[in-house]
This record gives structure tokens, C-alpha cells and sequence, in this order.
């Protein structure tokens, strides 16, 4: 399986494994892919998952050239059936953090997008070519990164089709954190399961906000950020939160 799920604690990793191949993305990957952000979802036990890339050469560089671009060009079928691996559906609330070696192309770049946080190696490459070959990075990245970072910086490395460095990344605000090579993974992990030490309903009701709020008109986003505060403020999870933080008050 090119696809690999586990499980530690509370989070989730997801693998995308064929090195050989810089993790290029088959139709089947693409299809597993797709379940294993199900199966993360899912699991009352997941509270955050991890996504990265075997070996040291890529993350990902997107779609097989051999297989499944060609399909899309012949119209086999429509892009909209990689949605899941996208995570364009919606509830997916659950925060994934993305370990980012090597090359980070095409449909590896937009998988990446729809990350919550990113952490990537010094060296790491990055590049949306599509425009160079006559199609466009229509897996989420039209319609994230525009909302994700500055129009400009947008603009830039989707038109042009160059590649960037981390540091140009990070300078654009599309990773938080450039570490050693060999550091990435485990300071993805570090941070997921920090993360999942934290309330679940608290998290992702803040990633349920951050997709759902920030383009509504301003006075139905208030109105439904209070709805969201109050379904948080009247959960088990804020109860235990409120009892713990009293009794720790008494020891004072």
C-alpha cells in the first residue's frame, strides 16, 4: 500500500510511500489517500494527524505523469474526484500538521495547502508548474492560496511557475517553521501531539471557524462565532477544563 496509516496516541500519520517515485500520486494512491484523512476523521481517537512523505527526496510532486494526468486529460474523469485527498469536503476539523522534505510539487504543494501547519526541511523545493503545461492547480490551490497569503505573493508563484526555496516560503507565510532535514518529522510530531494534548472540541471548533467565518458578511460572522463559542463554553471538555483549573486554584 502506498498509502500508509498510523496511529500513536491520540495522532494519526498519514505516508505517502513510493520514494522511488518522489511520491507521485497514482489514481489508487489518490483514492487511499482519500481514506485515510476518513479514517483520521472518523476516529473519536484522532485528535491530530501528521502528513508527510517517506524518504528524504519529496514530499510529494503531485499527480503520476504517467497515469493520472493523462486521465484527466482524456477526460476519463473529473478532478473533483480527488476532493477527499484535497480535503475539500467539508468537516474535516481535525488540525493536520505537514512534515515537508524534498520536493513539494504541483499536487504535493496543493495537498500541502490544505495543511493547518507546516514544517519544512532547509533545503526543501517548492513549485506549481502547471501553467507551464497548459492546465492550472485546480486541486484547492486557486481558491487557498489567495485566501491563505498576500495576493501578490499568490500570484507569483502561481503564474510564473518558478520554483521557491523554504526560506521564500516561509518569507510568504505558506510554511511556519524551516528546520534540518532530518529534524522535520519529529518537530511535526512534537507539535501534534502537543496539539492533541489540548481540548479536541476547543481545536477544531477554531479550525471550524478559521474555514467556515472569515467571508461571511461581518455581522453573520459574529453571530456565528458566538454560536461556535457557546457550543465550546457548554461542553464536557470546557466543564473538565474549568473544574481542573479550580481545584488547581484551591492548592494555591
Amino acid at each position: 500500500m502506498a498509502i500508509d496509516y498510523d496511529k500513536d496516541g491520540n495522532v494519526a500519520t498519514i505516508r505517502i510511500n513510493r520514494p522511488d517515485k518522489l511520491n507521485a500520486l497514482t489514481l489508487a494512491m489518490y483514492d487511499d489517500l482519500g481514506r485515510a484523512f476518513a479514517d483520521a476523521n472518523a476516529d473519536n481517537g484522532v485528535y491530530a494527524v501528521v502528513l508527510t512523505g517517506a524518504g528524504d527526496r519529496a514530499f510529494c510532486v503531485g499527480a503520476d505523469l504517467t497515469e493520472s494526468i493523462p486521465a484527466l486529460a482524456e477526460g476519463r474523469f473529473d478532478i473533483s474526484h480527488w476532493d477527499s485527498a484535497h480535503l475539500k469536503v467539508g468537516g474535516f476539523y481535525k488540525p493536520v500538521v505537514s512534515a515537508i522534505r524534498g520536493h513539494c510539487l504541483g499536487g504535493g504543494f496543493e495537498i500541502m495547502l490544505a495543511t493547518d501547519i507546516r514544517i519544512a526541511a532547509k533545503d526543501a523545493q517548492f513549485q506549481l508548474p502547471e501553467a507551464g503545461h497548459g492546465f492550472v492547480p485546480a486541486g484547492g490551490t486557486l481558491v487557498r492560496l489567495v485566501r491563505q497569503i498576500g495576493y501578490a505573493h499568490a500570484m507569483e508563484i502561481m503564474i510564473t511557475g518558478e520554483k521557491f526555496s523554504a526560506t521564500d516560503m516561509l518569507a510568504r507565510g505558506v510554511v511556519n517553521r524551516i528546520v534540518e532535514a532530518a529534524e522535520v518529522e519529529a518537530t511535526a510530531q512534537g507539535l501534534a501531539a502537543r496539539v492533541a494534548k489540548l481540548s479536541p472540541s476547543a481545536v477544531q471548533t477554531i479550525k471550524e471557524a478559521a474555514l467556515t467565518l472569515q467571508h461571511l458578511p461581518l455581522a453573520e460572522a459574529f453571530h456565528k462565532e458566538a454560536a461556535l463559542g457557546q457550543r465550546t463554553f457548554t461542553s464536557e471538555d470546557a466543564r473538565r477544563g474549568l473544574a481542573a483549573f479550580a481545584e488547581r486554584g484551591k492548592r494555591k
